[in-house]
């Protein structure tokens, strides 16, 4: 079960990360990414990147 959260944490990071990327327009991939420069994608980002990490905090205790 650890090893499990700590996968989906990892991933659950990453993703938030790209998205908060694309919503600031440091990411501008993929070109025709509808997320580009929008701002509320900065805080859906953020809000998942810290849900990630908060399982992956979960999976180490």
């Amino acid at each position: 079960m650890r090893i499990l959260l700590l996968i989906v944490g990892i991933l659950t990071l990453l993703i938030g990360l790209i998205w908060t990327g694309q919503g600031a327009g440091i990411i501008n991939w993929p070109e025709t990414s509808f997320m580009l420069k929008q701002t509320q994608w900065i805080y859906y980002g953020g809000a998942t990147a810290l849900g990630g990490a908060v399982l992956i905090w979960l999976s180490r205790r």
